[in-house]
């Protein structure tokens, strides 16, 4: 005899996943079919379905049945009811907003900036192939002098070393660097790299 709802609900409660699944099982459809008379979108439908459910399992322990058939079938309704109407009253305030915005407002174009944004990641992302075999002592110090800005007396603070090494590493960077850059055939120009 297969068992109720009330049944499977207890097992959901207890942590069982798999009363749970039998419920989703169950009920799935319902709920599926129910959404989708209120939204008609197959694909809202089938989102609304699974929230329905999620909310099911993160609340399973706060649901009373109050039903005489003790199927827990109304319960997920209304909680796709109340789903759906806020759903619905997103929409109508997105739809109130793009409705107050100005069609013949001139808005301010970015697909230049946008292409420069690109174009400085692709760079630095061909610096970075070249930055990324110094050793990580000489990437610190010349991110933090060449990069940064940083003086080297404030370097040697941030790396809690003397002024001395820092000095040092930068121009051991500088030198690695200037390697790297002639050995390996990189268009990067030294300067792209160290300012």
């Amino acid at each position: 005899m297969a068992e109720t709802d009330r049944q499977l609900w207890d097992r959901a409660v207890g942590g069982d996943g798999a009363g749970f699944g039998l419920l989703f099982e169950r009920h799935a459809r319902s709920v599926y079919n129910f959404a989708f008379r209120q939204t008609a979108n197959w694909a809202a439908a089938e989102d609304a379905a699974s929230e329905v459910f999620l909310v099911a399992w993160r609340r399973r322990q706060e649901v009373v049945f109050t039903n005489e058939s003790g199927s827990v079938l109304p319960w997920l309704l209304g909680v796709a009811t109340n789903l759906l109407r806020n759903a619905r009253r997103g929409d109508r305030r997105a739809k109130a907003a793009i409705a107050r915005l100005n069609a013949n407002e001139a808005h301010p174009d970015f697909s230049e900036d946008l292409i420069g944004r690109l174009s400085d990641e692709a760079q630095m992302a061909d610096v970075l192939r070249v930055f990324d075999r110094l050793p990580e002592h000489e990437r610190d110090v010349l991110a933090l002098c060449a990069w940064s800005k940083l003086e080297y007396e404030e370097a040697a603070i941030a790396l809690a070393v003397p002024v001395g090494t820092v000095r040092s590493r930068l121009s051991r960077a500088r030198s690695h660097l200037r390697e790297l850059v002639e050995t390996n055939g990189h268009e990067l120009d030294e300067r792209t790299v160290t300012t």
